[in-house]
């Protein structure tokens, strides 16, 4: 099952070994670009827009499971540290 994005109030936690900081993440995107080229053939990417990005897979590094990552609030997990 594809997981969702943290934001800036949400965090990945491992709900099989705790883990909040080593993830394998592979997602797919795609996006629009702007490619400018000189007149010798050489290209810059001069602006790229994601017009779509799906996260396909989130696996913990420390105990490999990627059935068991969830977001918990940044809060939340503050709290329970101090």
């Amino acid at each position: 099952m594809p997981a969702a994005l943290p934001d800036e109030h949400h965090r990945w936690r491992c709900g099989g070994c705790g883990n909040l900081t080593r993830f394998d993440v592979t997602r797919t995107r795609r996006t629009t670009e702007f490619w400018h080229f000189d007149l010798a053939g050489d290209h810059q990417v001069e602006s790229s827009e994601t017009d779509r990005e799906v996260v396909e897979s989130v696996t913990c590094r420390w105990c490999g499971r990627s059935d068991a990552i969830g977001l918990v609030s940044r809060t939340e997990v503050d709290a329970g540290t101090t």
